[in-house]
């Protein structure tokens, strides 16, 4: 188990060769900012590639209140994913749990709502974690 718990601002916050594996469970808590437009979760192999693009967006990119996932592989952003609710308020606590099955992403959000979002590359470990946008992290755990 890996927990990380930080109190500062983590726009562009990476995390290298910690492993997310096939049965694990990620857990995220933090809180958006008060004049958040969007926050991104990204887990993939590497620096290049996205696996798993988790986006909440308040009022970006066209969408207002909306939570999409995606990949990005080979300098392409792939087919959009979008399910589940948008629990997110700016300035608000929230908690996001992704589980790490070998075909998919589960990933629960605060209202209980849920995206099954493919593993398309199709790896059992990712080592590449980072977070962007506006929104400061507050606990981070792996399990």
């Amino acid at each position: 188990m890996v927990k990380i718990f930080t109190t500062e601002h983590t726009t562009g916050m990476i995390i290298k060769n910690m492993s997310f594996k096939v049965g694990q469970t990620m857990t995220l808590v933090g809180v958006p900012k008060p004049d958040a437009t969007e926050f991104a979760v990204n887990i993939g192999p590497d620096e290049q590639e996205i696996t798993m693009h988790f986006n909440a967006r308040f009022n970006a990119h066209g969408d207002e209140n909306a939570v999409v996932c995606n990949s990005y592989q080979g300098g392409t952003w792939c087919e959009e994913v979008r399910d589940g609710g948008f629990p997110f308020r700016q300035g608000e606590e929230f908690k996001v749990v992704i589980e790490f099955t070998p075909t998919d992403f589960i990933v629960t959000l605060s209202d209980g709502s849920a995206i099954n979002f493919p593993n398309r590359v199709g790896a059992e470990k990712y080592t590449h974690i980072n977070f962007d946008g506006e929104v400061r992290i507050t606990s981070f755990e792996i399990k």
